[in-house]
């Protein structure tokens, strides 16, 4: 057994946990406070039953994201406490504001939002839910301040003799081109997440007419516009932060599109099948000078390869290896990309029928409760090949992965915890989505007195 296998595979299958529940938490704290915000303005019950409803499913979410995190902040002590005294200088500021400033007052309006319904005024309690949906994104920002650390150094000097990094420049951590390019990919994409959570349990209801109809007719109507506009705005930063990759990164642009060899103009891989230890393509279908366009916004302009970042990366950093896993790279780049333009695509399809007030086909409905699973796909992709991609290094240039593993935790002890983790985080998993599904039957919903009656549902429903 393999100490630091166990404490990678650890941390993966930890943050991946932690991760599902994070982009639902940042965008559906929106969408409440938004719903909250139409029943003060117009003064419209159902506006506050779509509030106690949604909010409900936040809250679930939330006390599972809670938990995952708290445990990933343990493992940097636990299984890394190497890298934590090597850059704990600065990565202790952003964790200790995220917690002490984002959490707190995301947890504080959080407890007086859910006690506060018939005690506050209707404006005051609606302002305790933007505090959360304040402080969740706030948290997601300072959490994205030591990451971008890793991705991209800066504010920051090399202490030789306690062989550590030391913070010169707060101000630095927070303009890292990185963190302006990662944190709206993150903000939108939790959008997307929470716009596609409210579609499928929206058309779920709507199919079998649970509930309250005209509640979750407006709910899919709020979420088509979220689902939209975060998808479309998930693409659009991505492009955006690839062109960012290409010049901080290129080992994992090459990586992402398994180019072996520097190509000016570069070509866009739409299915390759390599052969990794010799570094060289078997089989692939490549489109000319796309992959040049999505770096440089030109038809012209050289990518690096994979084989001369290597020999650049050796004579910088000394003799080593310095490409990661390059197959899960490429297919989980592929994945986050496929799953983001489809997700577009059935969420445009759902907006135009509603701006022209055409029936949503049941098809169309049918499909959206398993369409819940395409941002999560997403999220999940995205993250692993955002830290794959950038391996061997765990601070990009400074430190590799390899050197900031624990050397006094026995491998034995990282494997029990591993399993412990795991079985824990899957039982409380089965207790997430059981709470979720049950509250997304509609049961709550309903009305007190149903008239039986054939139901159309026209602009965001289905008869």
């Amino acid at each position: 057994m393999d100490g630091l296998i166990l404490s990678r595979w650890q941390f993966g299958i930890t943050t991946i946990y932690h991760f599902f529940f994070v982009p639902l938490t940042l965008g559906l704290s929106i969408l409440v406070a938004l719903m909250e915000t139409l029943y003060v303005r117009r003064g419209d019950e159902t506006y506050k039953r779509m509030a106690q409803f949604w909010g409900k499913m936040f809250l679930i979410n939330f006390a599972m994201g809670v938990v995952t995190g708290i445990v990933q902040e343990f493992q940097f002590g636990m299984n890394w406490s190497e890298y934590s005294r090597f850059v704990g200088d600065i990565f202790g500021a952003p964790l200790a504001i995220e917690a002490l400033l984002a959490f707190f007052l995301e947890s504080t309006f959080l407890g007086i939002w859910i006690f506060g319904w018939d005690k506050l005024s209707k404006r005051l309690h609606a302002v305790t839910i933007w505090l959360v949906a304040i402080g969740s994104n706030l948290s997601a920002l300072w959490i994205l301040v030591a990451n971008s650390f890793m991705q991209q150094p800066v504010g920051y000097t090399l202490n030789a003799a306690a062989n550590r990094a030391e913070m010169t420049d707060f101000g630095a951590l927070l303009t890292n081109p990185n963190l302006w390019v990662q944190f709206p990919h993150v903000l939108f994409s939790g959008l997307c997440t929470a716009g596609f959570f409210m579609l499928g349990i929206c058309a779920y209801n709507l199919l079998r007419k649970r509930g309250n109809v005209e509640v979750f007719r407006r709910s899919l109507s709020v979420a088509l516009v979220a689902a939209v506009a975060g998808s479309l705005l998930v693409i659009l930063n991505g492009h955006t932060q690839a062109q960012h990759m290409v010049q901080t990164q290129p080992m994992k642009m090459a990586s992402a599109e398994a180019l072996w060899n520097s190509e000016n103009p570069a070509s866009f891989s739409l299915f390759t099948f390599g052969n990794e230890p010799e570094r060289k393509d078997v089989f692939a279908i490549r489109i000319p000078r796309v992959l040049s366009l999505l770096a440089y916004n030109r038809l012209d302009g050289e990518v690096k390869g994979i084989n001369q970042l290597e020999a650049e990366y050796q004579a910088k950093y000394g003799p080593g290896d310095y490409a990661p896993p390059v197959a899960l790279t490429y297919w989980t780049f592929r994945a986050m990309v496929g799953s983001g333009f489809l997700m577009a695509i059935l969420a445009l399809y759902g907006l135009y029928l509603v701006l022209r007030k055409l029936q949503l086909p049941a098809w169309y409905l049918r499909v959206l409760p398993f369409a819940i699973a395409l941002p999560y796909l997403a999220n999940s992709s995205g993250w692993l090949m955002t830290e794959l991609g950038r391996q061997p290094w765990i601070v990009f240039g400074l430190m590799k992965t390899a050197q900031g593993v624990s050397t006094a935790v026995p491998a034995g002890q990282v494997l029990a915890s591993l399993l412990l983790f795991t079985l824990v985080y899957g039982a409380l998993m089965v207790a997430d989505l059981y709470l979720l599904v049950k509250n997304a039957k509609g049961e709550v919903m309903a009305e007190k007195a149903p008239v039986r009656r054939k139901v159309a549902v026209r602009a965001g429903g289905a008869r």
